[in-house]
């Protein structure tokens, strides 16, 4: 990396100079360690580095660190800085103006089905070298991460979620006036394209929650190359003035979803549909997944969201009879008419929903696979799945595998018969883990219960994830619900520990 900067003495510009920091420090962006931070294991390692290196090159990468790195990496940085300067060494031409900037404007070009923004912020030196900054806000992503489970930071997402989504990829263009003409000329010619100004502050807000999100998600889906950017993006949106405010998505309570229900079932969109039961089930999935995967908004329809609710939601979460299966995508597609009228969605717009929505539908008869085509039983998917969680079904079966009397010649228990329980009742759960460990004491069977219910409910997502891993390495499954209880024993009453501790768990080496 100290060899990278060398490049920082042959620039003049302070962004090209910026840029080619933010380069290094994206070098390890996104990247996790299985004990430490890794801005501080190898940001802060860096700048120890190049303070004892103490050449020009160094002193020109502590000069940019000052400014786009973490606030722990900038205070070093600039210590170090100081210190070199002190000793005469020389810094390069730009290092006065790094982070000298001005914010001009800031603009959106947006999708009018609210996919996703580009969002355009234009920065000068004092009126030179006026650059452009282009970050790509995808909504569909950030709720698709949040239907997935993938981990947030624990405070920064607490309540109900923001609706900036989440950043995909972002770029700098030094040709303004040609980029700004263009999406102009876009929003005037395209009538699914809208083009428009945006309140310096309100962009800092959007840009920041944005950030927030896609910096605390494992794997984020980003372009390639962001990391590259990644540190020059958080440091243009620090320069924007504070005090905007984000909207919050409106709350959407039970009465209020039944209330679009029975209206949209109600409408002439909704007449052709046969089977009015399960169109009412597949109308409830719709609302829902709006209401609670795209930022509060089930009224919004597009080709993308359709996509993403046919080939990757219901096939992972939900549990379709076989008529709601085939219904689904007629109901879909009578909500899309309904929906974008009552949105104002061009008419365009709603036949490339509707297109999309006919591929996708080729498409979902694959993607859905009913748990009876792998041979189980629809009664015992039914006992494991009472909500219709269809994610919920492999680790509620891993937490309670005998559920049937095929365990036993007679198929009872004593006087119990377990195809008759309910895993979901607490005192049914408890019976099934008496079955399960015969002769235990109370102590140990109560230990099993708080790890059972906490597997029936999900909570925290990394248990099961911490269970599928120590399985993938060779872990009996015994063995392994025995490590979890031993770590809730320990962490139960701390999230963030309880978290940190399923973490260590999963890099356990495999059993000789």
């Amino acid at each position: 990396m100290l060899r990278h900067a060398r490049e920082l003495l042959a620039v003049r510009s302070p962004l090209d100079a910026e840029l080619i920091v933010s380069e290094i420090l994206g070098s390890w962006w996104g990247h996790r360690l299985p004990d430490g931070d890794v801005e501080e294991v190898i940001g802060e390692a860096l700048v120890d580095h190049a303070a004892s290196a103490g050449t020009p090159a160094a002193l020109a990468l502590l000069t940019g660190i000052a400014y786009m790195g973490t606030p722990r990496q900038a205070a070093k940085a600039e210590r170090a800085a100081l210190e070199l300067m002190g000793k005469g060494v020389a810094r390069p031409g730009w290092a006065d103006r790094v982070g000298m900037v001005t914010a001009e404007g800031c603009h959106v070009s947006r999708d009018v089905f609210g996919d996703q923004d580009s969002i355009v912020c234009v920065y000068s030196y004092g009126g030179t070298e006026r650059h452009a900054l282009v970050v790509l806000v995808d909504r569909n992503k950030a709720g698709a991460v949040q239907t997935a489970g993938e981990g947030f930071a624990p405070a920064a997402h607490a309540g109900r979620p923001p609706v900036s989504g989440m950043v995909r990829d972002a770029w700098v263009s030094s040709q303004v006036d040609k980029l700004l003409a263009h999406c102009r000329r876009e929003g005037r010619e395209n009538r699914l394209m809208r083009f428009e100004e945006l309140d310096p502050r309100d962009t800092r807000a959007l840009l920041r929650s944005a950030l927030d999100l896609t910096n605390a998600v494992h794997d984020p889906p980003v372009n390639e190359n962001f990391g590259s950017y990644h540190a020059f993006v958080r440091a243009r949106v620090d320069i924007l003035p504070p005090g905007g405010r984000l909207p919050q998505p409106p709350v959407y309570g039970r009465d209020r979803r039944a209330t679009i229900a029975a209206r949209f079932l109600a409408s002439d969109e909704a007449e052709g549909l046969s089977d009015r039961s399960a169109a009412s089930r597949c109308a409830d999935l719709i609302i829902d997944y709006g209401c609670n995967h795209d930022f509060g908004r089930p009224l919004r329809v597009s080709p993308v969201k359709c996509e993403m609710f046919l080939l990757d939601w219901l096939p992972r979460k939900v549990l379709l009879s076989p008529t709601e299966q085939e219904a689904v995508p007629h109901v879909l597609a009578a909500w899309v008419r309904w929906a974008g009228k009552r949105t104002g969605l061009p008419e365009e717009g709603i036949r490339a929903t509707l297109d999309a929505l006919w591929d996708a539908t080729a498409k979902f008869a694959e993607a859905y696979r009913d748990p009876s085509a792998f041979g189980l039983d629809r009664g015992l998917v039914d006992r494991l799945l009472p909500d219709g969680d269809l994610e919920a079904l492999p680790r509620r079966a891993f937490a309670l595998p005998f559920l049937s009397g095929t365990h036993h010649r007679s198929g009872r228990h004593g006087f119990i018969n377990l195809s008759a329980l309910n895993p979901a009742d607490p005192d049914d759960r408890r019976a099934i883990l008496e079955f399960e460990h015969p002769g235990a004491d109370e102590v140990h069977i109560e230990a099993h219960e708080r790890l059972t219910e906490r597997l029936w409910n999900g909570e925290p997502p990394q248990l099961w994830e911490t269970a599928q891993a120590l399985l993938d390495v060779g872990f009996e499954r015994h063995e392994i619900l025995h490590r979890l209880i031993d770590v809730l024993d320990h962490h139960g009453d701390d999230p963030e520990g309880l978290r940190e501790a399923l973490r260590v768990l999963r890099h356990e080496p495999p059993p000789e």
